[in-house]
């Protein structure tokens, strides 16, 4: 699962324009990971110059990583959890990458200056109370932006056109196939319809 995990967020960096680096292609399981294996991915936009002011917001999609230059990845996958706090608090490891030394290592690759922390998570836990504790200990953690992969697998889906052939990606091309088939649902006309219902209710 993890490979297929870092094909979707790898494929969806790279649909938004940025090189994306795999640093290591190791899976360490039997002591703890070192510091520059705590670096699942490390992305950077082309031809981009000077400061890219992060993004107030922690909750992420594409427009947000319009203003990112360069950042490190970390991906937790877990998709039969939701993360609550009391995830993070059982699983303090998933803030590592954050840390300044791990961050020194990336700087080797990416260079000095500024690196943003990107954490691509399953899904946040629905009820709004526990969700915003969630995203208020992800950014007291060090963690500028949150990238679902319920928001990643719906861009990509949208980016897809069932007119070309992707023939160097099975996640596009098996989307595209998805797509031309009528098999994906539209999450974008539900999301219409549900406000369209809940604008409805509050005149009632």
């Amino acid at each position: 699962m993890a490979s297929v995990n870092e094909q979707i967020v790898r494929e969806y960096f790279e649909t938004l324009g940025f090189f994306v680096i795999q640093p290591n292609k190791h899976q360490v399981a039997a002591r703890h990971k070192l510091d520059a294996e705590e670096i699942d991915l490390l992305i950077a936009r082309p031809g981009q110059a000077g400061v890219v002011n992060s993004p107030t917001q922690i909750v992420w999609g594409a427009p947000e990583l319009a203003k990112v230059q360069r950042a490190i990845v970390s991906i937790r996958g877990w998709h039969t959890d939701r993360f609550s706090p009391a995830v993070l608090k059982k699983n303090p490891d998933i803030f590592r990458f954050a840390e300044l030394s791990v961050i020194k290592e990336a700087r080797k690759t990416l260079g000095a200056g500024s690196i943003t922390k990107i954490l691509c998570l399953s899904d946040l836990t629905a009820n709004a109370v526990p969700q915003e504790e969630t995203l208020t200990l992800l950014r007291q953690g060090g963690i500028d932006g949150v990238l679902s992969f319920r928001t990643m697998l719906l861009e990509l889906m949208e980016s897809v056109d069932i007119s070309k052939n992707y023939e160097k990606s099975d996640l596009l091309q098996t989307l595209r196939l998805l797509k031309t088939y009528d098999l994906l649902k539209d999450a974008q006309l539900d999301l219409f319809a549900a406000k369209k219902t809940k604008r409805q209710n509050s005149k009632q």
